[in-house]
């Protein structure tokens, strides 16, 4: 701002610069209601852009950064002419040929100063356009800024409720979402959707009335049948650019009032204080499963449609999650979408950052977000465990064993079950490092002999890595194991081995049995939230498939948050519902692991 008052008092009348304080205090005013000229331009690229608004028309020129100036200053006087002369043929087929007050002249002259200079027009774009010059076209005048923080994406979530924390999904360039300044307002009148009440005044804005400010923001039922109006201005510190204005494209509806995850929010109003770390562990339910004919009409027939619909389910899942304070998050059946559009913006404006990891063949995977201001996430280990199983030499004698049975060897090849691997330092103490893993495996009831085999690769895996990469850190292993506490998969973590005598390994059945004692490459580890009665409550089945594992020897439990009641589950008679997002039921707790 200073180098852009420098440059508008060197181009006034030197009378003018020695009159009097208030005449300057005027002319630095005007300076300030001076439209901006937006450049990008950034080094390596081939062509810059130049944004400005000339009569209500918004101008927008993508030119080679080796052109001279001359040749973009002739650009936008001829386009003035052009569009001039256009309006002045239809105004004389209308007998309307007298020029009217505020028309642009025939002759518009265009230039560019910086620092009281004209810029001379053989200067090259990708120097002459400099933060804090003025483009002079006509009578207006621009001031330039150069790299501004900009909005690329400045988007409101579609489904608005009552009690439900609207977070935009926002990104922005040459700035810092930190800084940015956000003000929410609410519309003066209720808000119609019907076409005869729009037509009836058209374009009129009854007007708004601010509401709140911050990025994030909760309606009232005040609100109920009102639009929201989010104005966000780009800011990098004391750097701003141009503000948008976004309007809801609905008005605020009713929310369903109490939730599964209230009560639990009692709980976890306060972050977890160091060296504790909150963790949770959530299957979210996937859309691509959630909008299916055998959702619908077999798995959930008691949970209302729109209760299933991805906006809806996404308001309860972001006030869930944004009410636990938790420093990891380990999620389950993420959208692709879902996570860039929604849980990332969310979840950022909560103080968390994340990473993905899509399963093969699918639309959906994994995603594990950490809390930015105690973890820096140090490396990723991802993995596709049956890649995994067939490449890496770590696990060769597993698969020389599995590849004694070649119907069972076939159904874990045609698996695309990953596992996400995230390597995070504590920010509180630098090189106090903990190895957290997610995953989601195989799903079939049958399927406890390919479930054996997928956790057998995934703890070699950790082993490995943290023997690599992190020496010494514990693990969080979170995820849908799909295994219950009788499973041979619980067993090969709570004891360290499976023997060939468990009944996972004909789990379906004779034709693709492989007996074997597979051993873990941990000692036992611990459930940290136990074994509780249920995390998946559906019509045909209510039990424990999720799990928190930690090390007992390196971690210890400071607290684990009771779930639901089963009066509360069952309220409206299972999961999901118009009070709970998914099938699933978040694991959650606080887990201490000493300096």
């Amino acid at each position: 701002m200073f180098n852009l008052l420098s440059a508008a008092l060197s181009l006034l009348p030197r009378r003018l610069l020695v009159s009097s304080p208030g005449t300057l205090l005027v002319s630095c005013r005007s300076l300030c209601r001076m439209e901006p000229a937006v450049v990008r331009c950034l080094p390596g690229e081939p062509k810059l852009t130049i944004s400005f608004c000339l009569h209500g028309s918004h101008k927008h020129m993508l030119r080679d950064q080796g052109e001279t100036l001359g040749k973009v200053l002739a650009r936008i006087s001829n386009g003035i002419a052009k569009g001039q002369g256009k309006t002045k043929k239809s105004k004389k087929n209308k007998n309307q040929g007298q020029e009217q007050p505020g028309e642009t002249p025939e002759h518009v002259v265009v230039k560019l100063v910086y620092d009281g200079q004209e810029v001379a027009d053989t200067e090259l774009n990708s120097a002459a356009w400099q933060d804090g010059a003025v483009l002079h076209v006509g009578g207006c005048k621009y001031a330039v800024q150069r790299n501004a923080p900009t909005w690329t994406t400045a988007e409101l979530p579609v489904s608005l409720l009552a009690g439900f924390p609207v977070c935009p999904n926002l990104e922005v360039e040459f700035g810092n979402l930190q800084d940015c300044e956000f003000t929410w307002y609410k519309e003066n009148a209720p808000y119609t959707s019907s076409p005869e009440a729009a037509a009836a005044v058209p374009g009129q804005d009854s007007g708004w009335t601010e509401v709140g400010c911050g990025r994030v923001h909760v309606p009232t039922n005040r609100d109920i049948g009102y639009r929201l109006k989010l104005r966000c201005t780009p800011r990098d510190g004391g750097r701003s650019g141009v503000a948008k204005e976004l309007v809801s494209a609905g008005a605020v509806e009713a929310g369903p009032g109490v939730c599964t995850f209230d009560n639990r929010h009692a709980y976890t109003v306060k972050e977890a204080e160091w060296p504790a770390v909150r963790v949770v562990s959530y299957n979210i339910l996937a859309d691509v499963y959630a909008q299916t004919e055998l959702s619908r009409t077999v798995l959930y027939p008691y949970c209302p449609p729109y209760a299933l619909l991805l906006d809806y389910r996404q308001n309860l899942i972001k006030k869930e999650l944004a009410g636990y304070n938790a420093d990891i998050v380990c999620l389950q059946e993420v959208d692709k979408g879902v996570f860039v559009d929604s849980l990332t913006p969310a979840l950022d404006a909560f103080g968390l950052d994340g990473v993905f990891r899509i399963k093969e063949k699918q639309h959906e995977g994994l995603a594990t977000f950490y809390r930015r201001s105690k973890f820096q996430l140090l490396s990723r280990h991802d993995i596709v465990l049956n890649e995994a199983l067939t490449s890496d030499p770590i696990h060769s004698a597993l698969l020389e064993r599995v590849s004694a049975n070649s119907a069972l060897k076939n159904k874990i090849l045609q698996r695309s079950t990953a596992l996400q691997v995230s390597v995070l330092e504590d920010l509180n103490l630098p090189g106090r490092k903990v190895c957290v893993a997610n995953t989601h495996l195989y799903w079939h009831p049958k399927g406890g002999n390919v479930r054996l085999v997928q956790m057998g690769v995934a703890l070699q895996h950790l082993r490995h890595v943290i023997g690599e990469v992190a020496p010494g850190a514990p693990l969080v292993f979170c995820g849908d194991f799909n295994s219950t506490p009788n499973s041979g998969v619980f067993q090969l973590v709570r004891e360290a081995v499976v023997p060939l005598q468990h009944q996972d390994w004909t789990s379906s059945g004779p034709e693709e049995s492989c007996p074997m004692e597979l051993l873990s490459a941990f000692p036992p580890l611990l459930s940290a939230c136990s074994e509780p009665p249920y995390t998946n409550y559906v019509g045909g089945f209510h039990g424990c498939l999720d799990y928190i594992f930690i090390q007992p020897d390196s971690m210890q439990v400071e607290q684990v948050i009771p779930l639901p009641s089963h009066q509360e589950v069952t309220t409206y008679e299972a999961l999901p519902s118009v009070a709970h997002p998914s099938d699933h039921i978040a694991l959650i707790c606080d887990l201490r692991w000493d300096p």
